[in-house]
């Protein structure tokens, strides 16, 4: 539970717990010596009753009347505050008196309860002979003790509520002084975290929070320099990867494509020129111009996929629908959907030609591996960043979700861009997210 505590709240429980006990341990410190403090303080007066009622008994014992003296003594003494005189039989109850009142209020019963003291009341016996005949009782009048302590307590118990407030208001404050730099520490540490190196910490608060903050901040320049430096490296291996791709591609349109058509039109000029009686040769010569027709239509893939020439011709937008075209006839049975953002056009030219190769390797495994029934292309621009998502109901991924070289190459190429790659299965589709960066190549 402690663990779970705010650094404010682990600071006001101690705190409070502290003033708490301190004002338990003063009312039981003023209970405990309150009975002392009252004896002592009304200790005189006890000695004054006890001079009264030895002055009665010499007086009696020296009266002709006795009686007398006594009933002259009881109507002269009357009813004094704390020297009172009782008759012998008559019970003397000293009992706490029940309304005191205070600038602040009545003194509450539990309290006058709590302090009087029962055997505070001494009393003396007044002898007629053998005789006891009365008594000179001392009942103090408590009122003002009792006032007096009770103010006490109260000042006791204002103080200590008076500080503890004072206290957690400093500690409120100077923990929300330290807690600000701290969350700020935190959040740029999680924006460290995921990558984003643009905003640095904000240097507040007590020295070695500043300390930290600025370790922060040059940890946060030196890896967005190495971020910054990786992608300059990535994007460069791209675009040699795509110049080495367009190189292979001419090679195999400028060589390759001009043998396959001589052949295939040397076999059309031998298919001519074969005489009617030659059945087994014109079966040989179809069997060569079929396979003429087959590899110029591998040559046209291996083209596509090499360098994807509609992207400068058509734009990225008719390029796309040109490979979902190719798609579709390929595999018939398969609902190929897709919205496409027609301001992709606006984009530079790595960055179309990373959404087309997304595409186009995603496209390429669901056709390959999916066995989808149904499938999902969109691509969009969202303010300063650009969207691609390619969903379908097949098979999804394998269990180990090992990464092939499409895969791998489509990874490479989004990172590059400081853009992130998603591979998610959700419900019963399977979806690929990617999102790139495109504030500053439009």
């Amino acid at each position: 539970m402690w663990n779970n505590l705010s650094l404010r709240a682990r600071l006001f429980l101690p705190l409070g717990a502290m003033f708490l006990g301190a004002i338990i341990l003063g009312a039981i410190s003023l209970n405990f010596f309150a009975a002392t403090q009252l004896i002592e303080e009304n200790e005189p007066a006890t000695r004054s009753a006890k001079l009264v009622a030895e002055a009665l008994n010499s007086a009696l014992r020296t009266s002709a009347n006795p009686q007398q003296t006594l009933d002259a003594f009881g109507r002269s003494l009357g009813e004094a505050e704390a020297i009172q005189f009782r008759r012998a039989g008559t019970t003397v109850s000293i009992r706490p008196p029940e309304d005191i009142r205070t600038p602040f209020g009545k003194v509450p019963r539990w309290f006058i309860h709590l302090l009087t003291v029962p055997e505070i009341g001494a009393s003396f016996p007044v002898m007629v002979g053998t005789d006891h005949v009365a008594d000179i009782v001392f009942a103090p009048d408590l009122s003002a003790d009792l006032y007096e302590k009770w103010i006490g307590f109260l000042a006791i118990a204002i103080s200590g509520a008076g500080l503890i407030l004072f206290t957690g208001l400093i500690a409120y404050f100077t923990v929300g002084a330290a807690l600000q730099p701290l969350r700020e520490l935190g959040a740029g540490l999680t924006r460290i975290r995921e990558g984003k190196y643009d905003d640095l910490i904000a240097v507040s608060g007590p020295p070695e929070i500043r300390k930290g903050s600025e370790e922060a901040n040059e940890l946060t320049r030196t890896l967005g320099q190495l971020s910054q430096d990786n992608r300059n490296l990535l994007r460069k291996i791209v675009s040699l990867q795509d110049d080495e791709r367009r190189d292979l591609a001419r090679e195999l349109h400028d060589e390759l494509g001009p043998l396959l058509f001589g052949i295939r039109a040397n076999a059309v000029a031998l298919l001519d020129a074969i005489a009617p009686d030659k059945a087994d040769l014109d079966v040989s010569v179809q069997g060569v111009l079929q396979s003429v027709e087959a590899l110029q239509h591998a040559n046209r893939r291996i083209l596509d996929r090499l360098r994807p020439l509609y992207i400068q011709e058509l734009g990225v937008e008719k390029s796309i629908e040109t490979l979902l075209q190719n798609a579709r006839s390929q595999a018939p049975a398969l609902r190929l959907t897709s919205r496409v953002d027609p301001g992709l056009a606006e984009v530079d030219g790595i960055l179309s030609q990373t959404v087309y190769r997304v595409i186009q390797e995603g496209v390429t495994n669901i056709l390959r591996h999916a066995k989808a029934r149904s499938a999902n292309i969109e691509a969009a621009i969202e303010r300063d960043h650009l969207t691609v998502e390619i969903s379908d109901d097949g098979v999804g991924f394998p269990h180990d979700n090992a990464f092939g070289r499409g895969l791998t190459g489509m990874h490479e190429r989004v990172r590059a861009l400081g853009g992130t790659l998603q591979f998610l299965r959700e419900g019963q589709r399977t979806y690929v997210r990617c999102r790139l960066p495109a504030g500053e190549m439009r």
